[in-house]
């Protein structure tokens, strides 16, 4: 796509460069009022007043009829004669109109040559094309173009767009949603059914005509603050019953002066509702994360209770087993229920998990468990199977690598475990590599008997759609294990 601002031409500084920018950034209010198509034309030439060819440097529709204009003009060089009205408005600085234009083949319309203002010197051309209008110019439409007009005499005393503030944006009132015009004492002299529609939601007990927002019973200074300052004012007001109106109060002027204002109204009551619904449903399912880990926690502690009283042996062993597996779950559910969110920051899990198999470590010589790499952030339905599955081979790595009565290893030696987490193309890889006894010489993990492996093989395959594979390799010490666990953290919701 072209970059019209690094063309040869126009000569612009930054300043003329930065006035049409925010010009392009806030003519939108200028569209819908002319129900027009507008051109942001400039010249390319060494001479101003005899151009040789022009540039289009900006384009935009209405919002509220059907453009004229298919074609993208922007960073389109056209032949001076291609748009003549410009050039009489470039050279003249004075507006062109009751001109017609060919826009297509066999079709003429009106068009309007608004020249740009700034620091005393023309530096481009708005160029309004205006097709028909539905049946009889109506009321509302006589004082849009009114409007429309007064904003074409601003921009070419460069009183609009108004420095360092906007009138138009995704988050602002358009002309559509409701419209009053008030005189310099901020009366209204014109109002749209939706800005009646606007008024009577905050309040409003009467017509507009010939009040004032506060005569109304409307209590804001809106108004006042943007015919006193000169500048636009936008606000947001409320009324009982989660009622929100933004009113954006811009003031319109003449030869310098403040001559009355356009006030835009847009009845976003509905909008904020939602928004209190996102609010309220984020904090829901905090609460409900917040009380599954409760739950998860007291059954825990129940099984803690359990093991203390049972006796040495398989059946002991397998509540540990279980009561470590709630835990895993639990460090889960407890981290979503500080932020509710589809994403899981998995790094904090797995400081807690190594926590974890510390505190199991019975042996008498030394484990170490250190971590490296990072996974970031991982979709919630990822981040539950994969910390069981990360707290199974920690514990398998600690119980079966060094505390195994059949291991012989020197006296005082340090065992180790790594664990090793990237993230790569959608694609999470956990490694866990000890220096303990290592795995079975004909080990085959679609063949084990262990329970903890089998869930480990499950959850990796069947739950997180990974792989997983399990090695015995050799070390200085005789033997370890590695095992590498990868899957996908790219989530289809469908």
């Amino acid at each position: 796509m072209t970059d019209v601002w690094a063309l040869p031409g126009p000569q612009l500084s930054d300043d003329e460069r930065e006035h049409l920018q925010h010009l392009i950034a806030n003519w939108s209010l200028l569209a819908d009022l002319a129900f027009s198509d507008l051109l942001l034309i400039a010249p390319i030439a060494s001479s101003q007043d005899e151009p040789d060819s022009l540039v289009v440097l900006g384009q935009v529709r209405p919002n509220n009829r059907s453009t004229l204009l298919a074609e993208d003009f922007v960073g389109g060089v056209h032949p001076a004669t291609r748009w003549p009205q410009a050039v009489m408005a470039l050279s003249s600085g004075r507006l062109i109109e009751g001109a017609t234009l060919g826009v297509h083949e066999g079709i003429e319309v009106p068009v309007c040559a608004v020249p740009v203002g700034f620091r005393g010197r023309t530096i481009a051309v708005v160029l309004q094309l205006q097709g028909p209008l539905r049946g009889p110019t109506s009321i509302y439409e006589q004082f849009y173009l009114g409007i429309f007009q007064r904003l074409c005499a601003m921009v070419t005393e460069s009183t609009f767009p108004f420095e360092g503030e906007d009138v138009a944006g995704p988050a602002m009132p358009r002309v559509g949603d409701g419209l009053l015009v008030v005189d310099d004492e901020g009366r209204c002299e014109f109002a749209t059914p939706n800005a009646v529609s606007a008024l009577h939601r905050l309040g409003a007990d009467s017509t507009p005509d010939g009040a004032t927002l506060g005569e109304l019973g409307i209590t804001t200074d809106v108004v006042d603050r943007a015919l006193g300052s000169g500048v636009p004012v936008l606000v947001e007001l409320e009324a009982p019953g989660d009622v929100s109106v933004v009113v954006n109060a811009i003031p319109l002027s003449s030869v310098g002066r403040v001559a009355g204002g356009l006030v835009l109204l847009r009845d976003v009551t509905d909008l904020r509702e939602l928004g209190r619904l996102v609010v309220s449903k984020d904090a829901a399912l905090r609460e409900v994360h917040h009380r599954v880990k409760n739950n998860l926690q007291t059954v825990s502690s129940l099984l803690r209770l359990q093991i203390r009283r049972s006796d040495p042996g398989e059946g002991r062993q397998a509540l540990v087993e279980a009561e470590r597996r709630i835990r895993a779950i639990a460090l889960v559910h407890e981290i979503l229920s500080k932020e509710a969110a589809d994403q899981v920051p998995f790094d904090s899990i797995v400081d807690s998990l190594v926590a974890m198999a510390e505190d199991s470590v019975l042996t008498t010589d030394p484990v170490e468990i250190t971590v490296s790499g990072s996974l970031g952030a991982i979709p919630a339905e990822v981040a539950t199977p994969l910390a069981v599955t990360l707290a199974e081979l920690l514990m398998n790595a600690v119980e079966h690598g060094f505390i195994s009565p059949t291991l012989h290893r020197p006296r005082g030696s340090v065992g180790h475990v790594a664990v090793r987490l990237t993230a790569h193309d959608g694609l999470a890889t956990v490694e866990v590599h000890d220096n303990g006894g290592g795995l079975p010489v004909d080990f085959d993990l679609s063949q084990t008997t262990s329970l903890g492996l089998s869930i480990v093989r499950d959850l990796v395959q069947t739950q997180l759609s990974g792989t997983i594979v399990a090695t015995r390799i050799e070390t200085e010490e005789g033997g370890g294990t590695r095992v590498v666990v990868q899957v996908p953290t790219e989530v289809d919701r469908t």
